[in-house]
């Protein structure tokens, strides 16, 4: 239960991090953290308007399952997975859910 509180605080400081990073859209842009910590997901959402347009994306989602971080969407340039291990999170509890699970195995990740 303590890694899952470790990778809890982990995840959600990263996320708060991006949410703090400005877009190309300035502050016409909300940045929306949404932490349920029950279920364990974890999302940073940009919404908002451009002009006459609507801006509405999901820029990191993030799911921990069997005391593994599943990485499920990854809109970063530096890469999610990269800021976990810095942190000391081993790779091996660290899923790649993006790829398809036969392209795992070649990640240098865990594979489930």
């Amino acid at each position: 239960m303590v890694k899952t509180e470790t990778y809890r605080k982990h995840v959600q400081d990263i996320i708060r991090k991006y949410a703090d990073f400005k877009t190309i859209y300035g502050n016409e842009l909300e940045a929306q953290t949404i932490f349920d910590t029950v279920n364990d997901h974890y999302q940073l959402v940009r919404a908002g308007w451009h002009d006459k347009k609507r801006i509405y994306g999901c820029v990191v989602h993030i799911d921990i399952k069997n005391s593994k971080i599943w990485i499920q969407h990854d809109g970063t340039e530096k890469g999610i997975a990269n800021e976990l291990v810095a942190l000391g999170i081993p790779k091996e509890d660290i899923v790649l859910a993006f790829h398809a699970p036969y392209k795992r195995s070649y990640t240098g990740f865990a594979v489930n």
